[in-house]
């Protein structure tokens, strides 16, 4: 398997007026291809930290992080904007942009980077399909439930085939029920079409369905805290 994701001795610290505040201590992980990976640990051990920089939303103190092996940092803002173009991101509050429909909202992706109007429509009723969603295709955001958008909003982040969903706490603003058909969708799409996953959450209930479990304390990987599925 193929490395996608490489963080190495991964830091990031911010200063709280004179104070520095120590987000990342030195993060190293590996994320293949095909992998489902779930990042899980308290409020304040770096999750979110972690997200960005994977993300290349944020830059790290120290440390670097590869994807395919390119170091992010080494990148100029051209070529950054062309890196977050093949991730897909997906958000607890979805995100959508509330006058398009469904179906607009998933093609916006592929509008900014010029695919054609016929093979918009054609990829954005296959990705609804996908996600259980080809009936609702023309309904607006405010007209679906929490679920439904979460679903819409992994379709837009599939939409310019990414080499890897970030996923922040998918799950958080959602019901429990919901949440396990969520997690079920995700399942498959790892599994059916090897889409790559990591996600981030705060919900062991969640995590468990992935195939590797890595837990944050303190800004540092938990080495006791690392699972695997079947574990």
């Amino acid at each position: 398997m193929a490395t996608i994701v490489e963080t190495v001795n991964l830091k990031k610290t911010y200063m709280l007026g004179k104070v520095p505040v120590y987000a990342l201590r030195g993060v190293n992980l590996k994320v293949e291809s095909g992998d489902f990976v779930a990042i899980v640990g308290p409020s304040g051990s770096g999750k979110s930290t972690l997200l960005n920089m994977i993300g290349a939303l944020d830059k790290p103190t120290e440390g670097k992080v590869l994807i395919d092996g390119v170091d992010v940092s080494s990148l100029n803002d051209d070529r950054l904007a062309e890196l977050r173009r093949r991730v897909g991101f997906v958000f607890q509050f979805f995100n959508l942009i509330p006058r398009l429909k469904a179906n607009e909202n998933v093609e916006l992706p592929l509008t900014i980077v010029g695919v054609s109007k016929g093979e918009r429509k054609r990829k954005t009723f296959e990705l609804l399909k996908a996600v259980g969603l080809g009936e609702r295709v023309d309904h607006n955001p405010t007209e679906m439930s929490g679920g439904e958008q979460q679903r819409v909003a992994i379709a837009r982040a599939l939409a310019n085939d990414p080499r890897f969903l970030l996923l922040d706490e998918p799950t958080g603003n959602i019901d429990s029920k919901t949440a396990d058909m969520l997690v079920g969708l995700l399942k498959g799409l790892n599994e059916k079409r090897g889409v790559t996953i990591i996600m981030i959450t705060h919900d062991m209930n969640v995590a468990r369905h992935a195939k590797r479990v890595i837990r944050l304390l303190d800004g540092k990987v938990d080495e006791t805290g690392i699972t695997a599925k079947g574990d």
